[in-house]
This record gives structure tokens, sequence and C-alpha cells, in this order.
């Protein structure tokens, strides 16, 4: 049974009981009239008596129906509630779940980009529009020093503080310039970033948009890396080339470069033209058998080859000796090294020349360089293996006997190094090179060194097994050694203890296992924190209807019945006047309380913009100068020279100034005296200080003067006040940016005061609004009227309105109980004005406007919503769906009235 059938047969069955219980009241009555009646003409009484025994009767029968009726209406309404509350509950689960399901696929994705931005190399660093950092990857915390959990919603110039190498000057960051103008931005060259705990480093990066799907610019992603080593591997070879072309010019050897065909000589180094007895520029542009006779002019290009691929040239690096002849004729032994190079596409040859000297000299360099290789090899730090080529141990060095805990005669000769490797791991690799390389290859020794027998460098991880049994992994690299014919000889393996690098990388898998636990902690502790906030707007948004609702009745017909006429007596209008007092205060401390709950749970919205200072306090000026009268306090208010611009919610901005004005009057003594005064303070702020001669406040009322609900022993006073508006303008200032300060001494008066950053005034200004006239004109009375239709379904609503329309002439109502019905009798009627609520049955009001503006009878009719959900967030989502003005419950009606003169002039074309 649905909703609507259920509540049509509960309210029939109580209709009938209700006439049933009517009649048997009114026969009741009846009979008692005449029993009345009879009897006192039986006793002949008076007419007198009769008269006052029915009019008796007639009341205590009246009030019996009216008591009967009380009751069944009371029943009906605890029906339709519970029906209600039934039928709320079912949505209220349906949207959970949906809910509920949409944060899981949100979750998951959070985590899949998570995980990918971890898993890249370099650093990732993102923002928001606004420049506040949103996002680090495990490198970047590592390059700036940052923590994520410490860098969140702070500015990037914050984390990210780069410098130019050479100047150690600041370097604009790229991200506010991709911000602002959309674009791929990078970083210019040798820029250094400092990190927080000082160091730095060279960096090159990018910096790229993010945007949404509409193409707006929502914020930034930053992607940079460490180059120093990069940077200093270019400064090396710049170093290198330096060097050696001043080896080219200190070297004692002769260096010539030729050209492979003829041999002719292209450049010399000094020492080669010393060598000779020749300046440089005469040996550029000679044949090279001029200066090694021996060398036949005719075959001289195929002993350079000959020389170039000789196997003496291969193995040893030189190539062979030959006599040299000097310019005054005398001969010399010379060794000569041809290398071949190719520069533009032609090929040329690089002699490096040696006398017999320099031949000794390198004898005992190389000899030295032997005892340098059996000192490397004996060394203890790591394990020096060689084998036969079928894999038996022929030297094992100091650093072997160390790690493996043998002795070297234990194991020459003897034993291959698969026997001290685990058995396991090796069978392993023998399979997995087996897959890899597409052959069969045998579990032992054959699996250590496969790929070094192939020409293949191999470098591999394995678990050595010691004497004693004790295991450790090592990191093993394999090489094939050959002898003059190519042919493997052996096998060199040299280990290195690995067992520090694996227990860093267990103690790294450890920590990354507790951060993603830690991960997955905080993503828990978001999403409920996520769902106790929608829940808390939720509920604000629902106590600021439910409260509003009933005092709107309240509040509208105490307006009514205060301007009505007749005039209410002065004893009927102390009464109104202290109902309409207790209903303004109450109002005034539910937006309060609504203001405190959004600033807490972040939800409250604040539209920036350049706000003249001058024209907000003008404003505040005229709203409190009749309060203070009314209490004989003198304000006097500091005059602008010029006009002052401050960033900020203009709307908020006044409601910060007029609590401290309101305050400042309501503490301040008896003929007390207000001063607001400017002061600019350099460079570029403002200070608006609002003095009082009030009381004053000691240290200890200042220290709990922000304190929610705290009026500092002012409760059992006179004055009103909730102890909510000094905190909520602390609150709204910090976040436009400000701040506010206090300095009061006892006895000597308070002085409040706003410090905000100024700015530039804006270039052009928006046209100022047009000023909307209340007044009818003289031939008003002789237009037909208006139809205005009003959907709502509380009758104190509906009978409030209808008795406000009542006051004007040119309009006339109809109203509607529902959404359904209201959208109907648009449709139907064709008013000129729509009056509609937001939580109405049916259809929402919202869902009403969209139907009724869809159709091209409507579509221009001015709709406005009325409305007791008055929280920010409800006031912009109304606009934003297109209504023609928002109003809130309670009404005020003057607010009220110039709200429909205004829809008017639109539908007349008077804008």
């Amino acid at each position: 049974m649905s909703k609507k059938s259920a509540t049509d047969i509960l309210d029939t069955s109580l209709s009938i009981t209700g006439v049933a219980k009517i009649l048997l009241v009114l026969t009741v009555t009846i009979l008692l009239v005449i029993l009345s009646v009879s009897v006192t003409v039986l006793f002949r009484r008076q007419m007198f008596i009769i008269i006052i025994m029915t009019a008796i009767l007639m009341l205590l029968s009246a009030f019996l129906f009216g008591y009967l009726l009380f009751t069944e209406n009371r029943k009906r309404k605890k029906n339709e509630l519970y029906f209600n509350t039934k039928n709320l509950l079912v949505i209220q689960k349906e949207t959970s779940e949906k809910l509920l399901n949409a944060n899981l696929i949100l979750r998951e994705s959070e985590e899949r980009f998570s995980v990918t931005i971890d898993s890249i190399g370099d650093a990732v660093l993102t923002t928001d529009s606004l420049g506040l950092l949103t996002g680090l990857n495990p490198v970047a915390e590592r390059l700036t020093g940052w923590k994520i959990e410490d860098a969140i919603g702070r500015p990037v110039d914050e984390i990210f503080k780069i410098i130019n190498q050479k100047t150690r000057k600041p370097s604009k960051i790229p991200v506010m310039t991709t911000l602002e103008h959309g674009t791929i931005q990078g970083l210019a060259n040798h820029t250094i970033l400092i990190s927080r705990n000082g160091g730095e480093c060279s960096i090159a990066d990018s910096c790229a948009p993010i945007r949404n799907h509409q193409g707006i610019v929502i914020g930034a992603v930053l992607i940079f890396r460490d180059v120093t080593e990069n940077y200093e591997i270019q400064q090396k070879l710049q170093d290198s080339s330096s060097q050696l072309q001043a080896i080219l010019n200190t070297v004692g050897e002769g260096i010539i470069t030729m050209q492979a065909s003829g041999a002719v000589i292209t450049t010399v180094n000094p020492a080669a033209a010393k060598m000779f007895g020749y300046q440089a520029e005469e040996l550029t542009g000679k044949n090279l058998a001029d200066l090694i006779p021996e060398l036949d002019r005719d075959k001289l290009n195929s002993t350079l080859e000959y020389y170039k691929e000789s196997d003496d040239s291969r193995m040893a690096g030189i190539g062979r000796e030959v006599t040299g002849m000097r310019k005054e004729g005398s001969s010399f032994p010379l060794e000569i090294a041809m290398n071949e190079m190719t520069l533009a596409g032609e090929r040329f040859f690089i002699g490096v020349l040696r006398d017999i000297t320099t031949r000794k000299r390198t004898e005992e360099a190389l000899l030295a360089a032997g005892a340098l290789q059996r000192a490397i090899f004996e060394s203890a730090n790591f394990s020096c293996i060689a084998t036969d080529a079928s894999g038996v141990i022929q030297i094992f060095n100091v650093g072997a006997e160390r790690m493996l805990g043998y002795e070297a005669a234990e194991v020459l000769n003897k034993i291959t190094p698969a026997d001290i490797s685990d058995p396991i791991e090796v069978i392993a690799r023998a399979s997995a090179l087996s897959i890899e390389l597409s052959t069969e290859i045998s579990p032992g020794f054959d699996a250590l060194v496969f790929k070094a027998s192939r020409g293949i460098e191999d470098i591999y991880e394995l678990t050595y097994i010691r004497q004693d049994g004790r295991r450790f992994p090592a990191v093993v690299s394999v090489t094939a050694l050959r002898d003059i014919l190519g042919t493997i000889i052996g096998y060199l393996l040299i280990g290195t203890d690995n067992t520090a690098r694996k227990q860093i990388e267990e103690e790294r898998k450890a920590l990354n296992q507790t951060l993603l636990d830690k991960n997955d902690e905080l993503q828990i502790a978001k999403y409920r924190a996520e769902k106790a906030n929608l829940a808390k707007s939720d509920f604000l948004s629902s106590m600021s209807h439910e409260l509003r609702t009933p005092l709107s009745a309240v509040l509208g017909f105490a307006q009514l019945i205060e301007s009505g006429t007749p005039s209410p007596t002065p004893s009927q209008k102390r009464s109104i006047d202290q109902i309409l007092k207790a209903g303004w205060y109450l109002l005034e401390l539910i937006n309060e309380i609504l203001d405190l709950a959004l600033i807490e749970s972040g939800k409250i919205t604040l539209s920036l913009e350049p706000v003249s200072l001058s024209e907000v306090l003008e404003e505040c000026q005229e709203m409190v100068e009749p309060q203070a009268k009314k209490r004989g306090i003198t304000i006097s208010f500091a005059q602008f020279g010029i006009h002052y611009f401050v960033l900020a919610d203009r709307t908020r901005l006044k409601q910060v100034f007029l609590n401290l004005l309101s305050n400042s009057i309501k503490y301040n003594k008896e003929h007390g005296i207000v001063d607001v005064e400017i002061t600019l303070i350099p460079p570029n702020s403002i200070r608006i200080s609002v003095k009082d001669t009030g009381e004053g406040l000691s240290s200890e009322q200042i220290g709990q003067l922000f304190e929610p609900f705290n009026r500092l022993g002012k409760e059992g006073t006179a004055e009103e006040g909730t102890g909510i508006g000094l905190v909520v303008c602390k609150r709204l200032i910090e976040l436009m940016g400000g701040i506010v300060c206090v300095e009061s001494e006892p006895g000597k008066g308070s002085v409040f005061a706003i410090e905000m950053t100024l700015m530039d005034e804006p270039g052009s200004h928006a046209a100022m609004p047009k000023l909307i006239s209340n007044e009818q004109p003289n031939n008003e009375s002789a237009k037909p009227k208006r139809t205005l239709l009003y959907v709502e379904d509380n009758p104190a609503n509906l009978m409030l309105v209808e008795d406000l329309i009542q006051r004007r002439s040119d309009l006339r109502i109809i109203s509607a109980r529902n959404g359904i019905s209201g959208v109907s009798m648009a449709l139907s009627f064709l008013p000129d004005i729509i009056l509609m609520d937001i939580n109405i049955p049916g259809i929402s009001g919202t869902e009403a406007l969209k139907i009724i503006s869809a159709d091209v009878r409507t579509a221009h009719t001015p709709i406005i919503a009325l409305s007791a959900n008055a929280i920010p967030r409800d006031i912009e989502r109304g606009m934003n769906a297109g209504f023609f003005r928002y109003l809130t419950k309670p009404i005020k009606i003057e607010e009220f009235m110039e709200t429909l003169d205004l829809a008017l002039n639109t539908i007349e074309g008077k804008l």
C-alpha cells in the first residue's frame, strides 16, 4: 500500500469516528437542554434561570466538542508522522548504500593512483588551484625533506624551494606560472633544490596543469629529479676535454694524426714535434714515411693496417718498435701504436710514439701494476675464486677463505664453486637459464658460468654455504678466462657478502608494509571523517529547517498583528514587542550556532572579491546608529580620504563589523563613546579599530574571550547574548586572511581591531544596482490584479502569506499543498508570480522549478523560493537551480514585499 493511500484510509476512518462522536455530543447536549427546560417549567422557575442553565450547558457542550476535535487531530498527525518517518528511513537507507558504493569506487581509484605515483622513479608533487600542496611521492619526500603528512595543505613555495646555482638567488617556481596560464613549464638549467634540512641537489623538472572534465585548471603536477650526478658527469666531460688538450700539449709521448689514405700528417702535439726536431707547423702535410724511413711509401697503407690489427697491438695496446729519423738526420728507436677513428665520414689514424726510455718506464709501470693487481686479488674484502675450464678451483684468495671459512688447501683441485653454493638455488638457476636461453642447461657448475662462457656479462645473487654450515647471500660476478687464441682456460668468480644489503632490503620491505598498513588506516579514518562531516552537514540543514519553520509562523503573525488594523492596544503592543524581540533573538542564536558549526566542519563557503572598506562601514553606520541613540551612546566613524580595498566576502565582513559595533554599544557604559578608527600598517596592511568606554576586560577574561558560549560572567545580566558571535567573527576574519586583535583594561574600555592586507583598487567597477521603489503609481488601482501561486504544505505559513497578500490591492493568491499540484496549477492558471517552498510533499520545490521552467508558457515566470533551509549552502544551491530570489523563513515583511515588487517590475519590463 502506498503512503498516499494509507494516509487517505486513515483520514477517512478518523473522519467517520469524529462525525460519530460529534453526533453523540450534540445528542447529549440536546437532551440536557430539554431536561433543563422541563425541570424549570415543572418547578415554574423564572425565565432568567432557564437562560443561565441553557448557556452553561451549551458552553460545556462546546468545550467537550472542541476537546474531541483536538484529540482526533492529534491522533491523525501522529499517524502521519509515523508514515513519513518510515518513508524517510527507507530513502536514507538507499542513499547510504549508494554513497558507500561510490566511496568504495573512489577509494579504489585513489589507491591505484597512489601506487602509480609512488612507483615512479622521479619525484612527483601535486597542488590544488591555489598552489597548496596535495601530494608527494616517496622520491619527492626524500629530495624535499618533507613528509607528506607535514606538507599537505602548505603553499608549494614552502615545500619546493629553489635557487639559481650561480647567483644563489631564489628562482620562480613553475607551478604558479602553470596555474596562472595553464601551460607546461620547465626550470632553467643550473637550478638547485633546498631541502627542509638544508641539503642541496641540482634538479631538472617539468610542470603541467591538472584539468577537470570541463578543461578548467584545478591544480598542477610537478615532476622533478636529482641531476646532480648528470651535471657532475657533464662537468667531468668538460674537464676531461680540457685535460685531454692539456695532456696532448704536455704529455711526453708524441701523438700524431694522419689521413688513412697516403698517411699525410694532419696534426702533431708538441712532444712529437720535439721528438723529431721540428716545429709543429713543419710536420703538418708531411708523409709519415719521412719520419719513419723503414715504412715503404708504396705499401704504407697496408703497413698501417697491419700495425693496427696485429695481435701485439690488440694484446699490449702498443705497436712495434721502429726507427725514427730526426730533422738533423739522427735516428732513434720508437714504438708506434696505431688506432683508427672516423671524422665527418673520413678515416684517420692516430699514432702514439714513444722512444726506448719511455718503453722502459712503461714496463716498470706494468710491473708495478701487476703488483697492484696481486694486492687486489689477495684482498680480504671480497672472494676471488679461479677455476680451470672444467670448474675445479685453482685459486682461492684470502677474502674467499675469510668469507667461506675454508683454507685454500682444502678446496684447491678438489671441489667446484657449485659445491659451496645452495644446491636448490643452483637447480633453479639452471631451469631459469634453460627457459631464457632456449637450451638445456644441467644443474651444477655449468649453470653458474654458462652465460660467461658465451661472452655474456653475468652478475647474479646466490647463497654461499660456509664450511660450518652457515649461509649468507652473495653477489657473484663471473668472467671467462681465455688464452691468446680465445680459448676458455678457466673462470674467475668474484663474490661479495650481500648480507647487509639483504637486511636493508628486508627492513625496507617491512617499512613499506607498515606504511601501506598506515595508509589503509588513514584512508579508513578519512572515509569515516568525510561520512561524519556529511552527516553533520545534513543534520545542520535539517535542524535549520525544523527550527525556522515554527519560528517563521511566530514572527510572521507577530509582525502581522503589530502592523494590523486596528492597531494593538498598549498592553498588546508590549506583548507583541516581547514576542518579536525573543523571536529575532532566537533566530540570531540559530544563525550563529549554524555559522559556528559550518566553520568547524570546514563546509562554509566564502565568495572573496575586492571590497571597499568605506562602503561597508558606511552601511554598518546606518544600521547601528539607531541602536546607539536608544542607549545614549555617541558613535563616530573615521572619514576615508581614499577608498581602501581588501580581499573579502562582503556579506561576512559586514557581519563581523556589525557584531563588533553591536557589542561596543551593548556593553558600553551609559552615555558612553564608540570610536571607529583606521590605521595603515606598512607595507600593505590596514587596521580597523572599534574602541569603546565600557567596563573593560581583565587578562584572564581576554584569554577566555574566544571560547564558544563563554559570556565572561554576563549570563546573569539583562544583556542578551550567546557567547558565539566573537568566535564566529574571529574565524571568519582568519578565513579571509586577516587577524582579530583585542586590547583591554578593567575600567578603561576595550579596543577590538581587525587587520587585513590591502589590495589594489579594481580596474573597473560593476554598475551600481538600481534602486527599486515601493511606491505604487496613482493609477495602480486601475490595473488588473496579478496572480500569485503559493506552493506550501504548512497551514500556518500559508495563512501568514495569505494575510500579507490581502494588504496588496495589486495581487490575488491561489495555493497548492504539494509539488505535483503546484506544477499542475502553474501550467493551468499561468500565474504571474510563483512562491515555492523547497521541502514539500510529492516532489521538491527544486524539481517543480525545473518542470515549470521547461514549459514555454511559464519559462519566464519569476519563481521565488521561500524556505526554512537557510544555511549558505542551501541558498547557493537554490540560486544555482534558477530561482528568481531565495527568501528564508521567518519572513521579514519588508524584504518580502520588496521582492514581490521586484518580480512585478521584472514582468512589466521596468528593469
